[in-house]
């Protein structure tokens, strides 16, 4: 006998209100997607959006989701959860001393250099981890004077070769030269960026160059300087050849400013690096010669010494903590270095942008990712170069949430709507405040938020929305995107 389940009143009642609910909630969205049909602004614009259940990876609604879209710093999810799938959340950075040369027990003598063998780490020395030097050299300085060494007799020697030291081909001259055009390179130092400080006065004025920070660049750089006092925002902008001291500087800066900071790319890291160990062994009254200069170079490739030379061990912060600053600052230095390792990791090669690109498209492909349409130039989206389709992005959001390994360190690093980084002015007053975390991505023409959020009916989501070629400011481009990221939470 077939078994006869009755269907009540009020049981018709809960599920037409849950076909009514969810039929709305497509109607919000397709509201919102009418409204870009009438927007003058769009006219031109290439949209998509696609959005997936993050716990079941089943496809809830998308619209152009298989375009190829340029998603600027959106490319940095592929990177960073390749990273953490590719190396563990906590994998460090190892970066050695060795002391190959001699050392006299009576005297205290140390007859030899120091020889630093770089490791790509991105943290090294950098300001979201140490707030200054002595804090970061105690842990060195006190090996040495453990060691009975009084005085040095020699340099310091830095091997940078673990990667290749140049920068993605495809960046445009007029971003390479700023702090967010900073690469990865061997051994990067203090986030591989210096500062310009200018004052300004009125409105239309020439501002004065005042200062140029660390002092070191001071003495060596050749600054040609056209900035004029207009606006409200930071839009003086740096050009020069990377591993060049000359660099050309215009645009604006706000009127009536006092030590306004420009942030530029630094030259040469890893010898910057050398000058300032010596300074800091000086400072210790460890050196003997005060003219000693360092020995820098990414092509040395100096064969890893005898355990009895190693001096010390500098280990990074973890993977995790690094990630989150990839992410919630969406530092570029960070994602191409992190790039870069990993195709050290998975290939055992040197660590260059295009074996990483095959390392992070391998890891996605592996994990069961159609990546056609995903055409990486570099690691963190600078490039506009770069393609990707919005179905590839909330795919592998959706990959990543169902990973118990990688997820909790990658969620935690995107910022959340309304209340921190990027996602700070988005979504204020709705339901997706405080419960959308996205990585955010803008350059020129091209906008972009992916990520997660907790719907009304406490449905999890991963989704991914790209703009591309609009014809409106990027503000107004963003005002436009939120009106789309705010109708996901009814769904």
């Amino acid at each position: 006998m077939k078994h006869i389940t009755k269907i009540t009143t009020g049981s018709l009642r809960i599920i037409f209100l849950f076909l009514a609910y969810n039929a709305a909630s497509q109607q919000n969205i397709d509201a919102v997607l009418k409204s870009y049909q009438y927007d003058k602004d769009l006219s031109h614009a290439q949209i998509s959006f696609c959005i997936i259940d993050a716990a079941t990876g089943k496809t809830i609604k998308d619209y152009n989701s298989e375009m190829a879209m340029i998603p600027a710093s959106t490319m940095k999810i592929v990177t960073t959860s390749a990273a953490l799938g590719i190396l563990g959340k906590n994998f460090t950075y190892k970066t050695n001393f060795y002391l190959p040369g001699k050392t006299d027990t009576v005297t205290g003598n140390y007859t030899g250099d120091i020889l630093v063998k770089g490791s790509g780490d991105p943290s090294f020395n950098s300001a979201y981890f140490y707030s200054n030097d002595s804090l970061f050299f105690n842990p060195l300085i006190k090996k040495i004077k453990n060691k009975g060494i009084k005085k040095i007799k020699g340099t310091v020697v830095v091997d940078a070769s673990c990667f290749e030291n140049s920068i993605p081909s495809t960046w445009i001259w007029g971003d390479i030269g700023n702090y967010f055009g900073a690469g990865a390179t061997g051994l990067s130092y203090k986030d591989n960026k210096f500062s310009l400080f200018y004052s300004s006065a009125e409105t239309g004025s020439q501002a004065v160059l005042q200062n140029i920070k660390p002092d070191y660049f001071s003495k060596l750089m050749a600054i040609q300087s056209d900035v004029k006092s207009y606006g409200s925002d930071d839009d003086a902008f740096v050009y020069g050849d990377p591993d060049g001291y000359s660099r050309k500087v215009s645009g604006t800066i706000p009127p009536n400013q006092k030590n306004y900071e420009v942030e530029a790319q630094m030259p040469q890291p890893p010898l910057y690096f050398g000058y300032s160990l010596l300074n800091e062994l000086a400072k210790n009254n460890l050196t003997v010669n005060k003219d000693a200069k360092p020995i820098a170079d990414d092509t040395l490739k100096v064969t890893v010494l005898s355990a009895n030379k190693l001096l010390y061990t500098h280990t990074s912060p973890s993977l995790e903590k690094i990630v989150f600053y990839t992410n919630a600052k969406s530092n570029n230095h960070y994602a191409e270095s992190l790039l870069k390792t990993i195709s050290t990791k998975s290939a055992g090669m040197k660590g260059t942008t295009s074996n990483g690109i095959k390392a992070a498209e391998n890891y996605w492909k592996d994990r069961g990712v159609d990546v056609t349409g995903l055409h990486m130039a570099d690691g963190s989206g600078l490039s506009r170069a770069n393609t990707i389709t919005t179905k590839i992005q909330a795919t592998i959001l959706s990959k990543i949430y169902r990973d118990s390994l990688i997820y909790s360190a990658f969620n935690n690093s995107l910022p959340v709507a309304g209340k921190n980084g990027s996602m700070t002015s988005l979504c204020k007053g709705t339901f997706a405040e405080n419960n959308m975390r996205a990585k955010t991505g803008y350059i020129n023409r091209a906008r972009g938020y992916c990520g997660y959020v907790k719907t009304r009916s406490g449905k999890e989501i991963a989704f991914s929305v790209l703009f591309n070629n609009y014809d409106c400011s990027a503000k107004e481009a963003k005002l436009k995107i939120e009106k789309l990221l705010v109708a996901l939470v009814d769904l």
